[in-house]
């Protein structure tokens, strides 16, 4: 972007000043005049272009002590040098220099109004000076070629600005994406183990407090889901951990027969292309009932592209969709999923709509083809 402004800019103060040296050492009997003003003249273009520059494509603040300048430079340098020379070459060199730097210096404003204005003042500009009707048309045509070369410049630079920004909004915006992502890998992940913790520490105070030999078998595995938890804490910090549909599923069940419910699982085929998102269904749906419900009884089926997760604990807490399921919709929207959650009579049902072959690919993977029922010892 830096190389873009500084060649925009050299190339409109190069055209500026090169039509000065050019309008200039034409004269061959050039006053010392007619090449001081036409300097000081071009500076002040060059000046009050780079006010616009900076404003781009706004209108404000506008640089009106430098337009004023530039005005009143131009306003002297014609009356002082232009009309009184004898020489028609000089009055029209001083005529196409003011004309020049006022439609470089202000036309390049994005505001119509300003940029008639400034036509009819060069038309006036080089008519007064030629005394012809001709000529106002000349200046005209000098002008509208000079304002639609700013005009285009500062387009093509305001265009290539806009780009800039957007690829660094895309930048933040992958940023937050990024952390969005983490923070639900970390909801859905730690969230399932720590629920794991919580159920098989309970289980183990309560076998420790009837002297029951489990207790410590059942602590160890509560090591074991700690060490794990550790592990997938560093997985997802790397962001290497992929979701695996076989085992979210055979997660869920070992958590829920830990936890006294009965599990049922009907799981067919499965798209390949929605294998993760079911996994996201599943990790999600599963936390919850650990967490937000009384369940009795867990019901997990795929058939006809629907992935459904039903349970009985509506009671209590357990009422309407919490913030998880609504990351977890956000989620599969842009994958081409739909997710449904809601009571259903007595149960709380969650409805992953899964269309098609999925988002990665149209192959399909098989799972056990059988319905599973199974409650904890």
């Amino acid at each position: 972007m830096e190389r873009v402004d500084v060649y925009t800019r050299q190339s409109l103060y190069l055209v500026l000043w090169l039509m000065c040296v050019f309008l200039l050492a034409a004269e061959p009997q050039a006053s010392v005049g007619l090449w001081v003003g036409g300097v000081i003249v071009t500076g002040l273009g060059s000046w009050v272009m780079s006010g616009v520059f900076a404003i781009y494509p706004r209108l404000s603040p506008f640089p009106w002590q430098r337009a004023a300048l530039l005005a009143g430079a131009c306003a002297v340098y014609l009356g002082a040098v232009g009309l009184r020379s004898d020489v028609d070459t000089e009055r029209g060199a001083v005529a196409v220099l003011v004309v020049v730097n006022l439609a470089a210096g202000i036309g390049g404003l994005p505001d119509n109004r300003i940029t008639v204005a400034v036509l009819l003042v060069c038309a006036g500009v080089v008519g007064v000076t030629g005394q012809k009707v001709s000529s106002a048309g000349v200046g005209l045509a000098v002008a509208v070629f000079i304002v639609f070369t700013v005009r285009a410049s500062l387009w093509l630079y305001g265009i290539v600005n806009e780009l800039d920004d957007a690829r660094q909004t895309q930048s933040r915006l992958a940023v937050a994406e990024e952390r969005l992502r983490f923070s639900r890998d970390v909801h859905d992940v730690l969230g399932r183990r720590l629920s794991t913790i919580a159920v098989q520490a309970e289980l183990a105070a309560t076998l420790a407090r009837r002297g029951d030999e489990r207790a410590a078998a059942q602590m160890m595995e509560v090591r074991q889901v700690a060490h794990d938890a550790l592990g997938e804490a560093r997985e997802l910090a790397r962001g290497y951990r992929p979701t695996n549909l076989t085992q979210e599923l055979e997660g869920a069940r070992s958590l829920l027969r830990s936890a006294g419910i009965e599990v049922d699982l009907e799981i067919g085929v499965v798209p390949r292309g929605w294998h993760e998102a079911a996994g996201w269904v599943v990790r999600e749906s599963v936390t919850n009932v650990l967490r937000h419900s009384s369940a009795a009884w867990v019901r997990i089926a795929f058939e006809d592209g629907c992935l459904r997760v039903q349970n009985d604990g509506v009671a209590g807490a357990f009422q309407e969709p919490g913030s998880g399921l609504r990351g977890l919709a956000e989620r599969l929207a842009p994958l081409g999923g739909r997710l449904d959650a809601g009571r259903e009579g007595e149960r709380w049902t969650v409805v992953a709509h899964l269309p098609g072959p999925g988002p990665v690919s149209s192959s399909v993977h098989t799972l056990d083809n059988t319905t599973e029922t199974g409650r904890p010892a």
